[in-house]
Parts: C-alpha cells; sequence; structure tokens
C-alpha cells in the first residue's frame, strides 16, 4: 500500500517555513505592544533579515491583514470546535472562552484596529464568526445558561478587555487574565440579573473600528 504520508520538506523550504513562523510570532509581539512600530522592528525581533521578511510580506499592511485573518480562522476553528460539543451547553461555551483567551482572541482587536484596509474576503469571514458565534450564544441561552441580553458584541469587547492585563511576565499575565475570566463567566450566568445597561455594540459597530 502506498503511504499517503506528505514528504518532508527539503531544507530550504523548512527553513523558510521556519523563517515565516518567526515572523508573525515576532510580529504578534511586535505590534501589540506598539501598532505604530516599522516593519524592521518585526524583522529585529524575529532574528531574520529585513530582505527575508519582504520575500513574504511586501508591506506593513500585507503583514497586519494576514495577522488578522489568522486570528480570525483561529477564533472560527474554535466556535466550531464549541458547537460540535455535545456536552452540558454551559461548560462548552466556558471552554471556548478560555480557549480563546489562551489562543489570544481580541488581543489584537484593539490594537491594530484601523491601521489596515479590511479586504471582502475578510469581511465575509467576520460575518460568518459572528453568526457562528451567534449560534453557541443562543444554544446557551436555550439551556438557561447564559444571561438572555449577551451578545456577540459582548463576547468580543469582553475578551479584549481581559488582554489589556499587562501585569508581570507572560505566565503571571495569563494566570491574572483568566482570574478575571472567571469573575465574567460568573457574571455571564446571572440570568435572573437586572438588565444591562445597552445597547451592547452591534456588528457594524465592530466592524466599524477597522475603517480609517
Amino acid at each position: 500500500m502506498e503511504s499517503t504520508a506528505a514528504a518532508p520538506m527539503s531544507g530550504r523550504k523548512a527553513q523558510a517555513a521556519r523563517n515565516d513562523e518567526l515572523i508573525r510570532e515576532a510580529a504578534r509581539a511586535v505590534f501589540t505592544a506598539d501598532p505604530g512600530a516599522p516593519i524592521s522592528a518585526v524583522a529585529e525581533h524575529a532574528g531574520v533579515g529585513i530582505s527575508a521578511l519582504y520575500r513574504r510580506y511586501r508591506s506593513k499592511e500585507v503583514l497586519l491583514q494576514h495577522l488578522a485573518d489568522e486570528g480570525m480562522d483561529r477564533y472560527l476553528a474554535e466556535v466550531e470546535r464549541a458547537l460540535a460539543d455535545d456536552g452540558d451547553p454551559w461548560e462548552a461555551f466556558a471552554a471556548f472562552m478560555r480557549r480563546c483567551l489562551d489562543i489570544g482572541a481580541g488581543s489584537l482587536t484593539m490594537r491594530l484596529a484601523g491601521n489596515f484596509e479590511v479586504t471582502e474576503e475578510m469581511s465575509r469571514k467576520g460575518q460568518t464568526i459572528h453568526q457562528a458565534t451567534e449560534r453557541l450564544l443562543e444554544r446557551t441561552r436555550r439551556a438557561g445558561a447564559l444571561r438572555p441580553d449577551i451578545t456577540v458584541g459582548d463576547v468580543s469587547v469582553l475578551l479584549e478587555h481581559l488582554h489589556t492585563i499587562r501585569i508581570g511576565d507572560d505566565a503571571r499575565m495569563n494566570r491574572l487574565q483568566h482570574r478575571y475570566l472567571a469573575l465574567m463567566l460568573d457574571a455571564l450566568r446571572l440570568t435572573d440579573a437586572e438588565e444591562l445597561p445597552g445597547p451592547p455594540p452591534g456588528w457594524q459597530e465592530l466592524r466599524g473600528r477597522y475603517d480609517d
């Protein structure tokens, strides 16, 4: 029987793949700290030459678009994973929120919004994400486990706020973020609480932050 395993990459291709991962990790770190940083700072942080960076991303805007698109893909995968979980609806939602925090969902939104052009493909993907998240919230609401006035916009903003916690090293910061997520989850589960002062942010408001 013939093997279906993918052939290993050549040395040059493997090095290019490693460089690309280094560049993307560096870009997330650099632009989260300073959205106005030059693209040369990313190359320096990644330990690659500026020419190697430009061979993959012809401009800072293209790199930012790639980071945003990659983040959307990772978030969408987590929504779909939660929707596929046929266990307890609240536990599926809470686990989804914890995973989103760990993958950095929302960490770049408040830092990079307005710094690059949103493509039509990204806009369509954003709508898909919005609809999938709404399905997850609706399932959790139907189970009687989520405040009835919580929307997709609320989830987006809560994740963004959690990523503003910048205390200690990475490990300490992550523990604090999860500490406050636990408090938020307790509040989200108060189904008999008074209605929140509103209204929550809608799709157009969330999308509009990316316009120049």
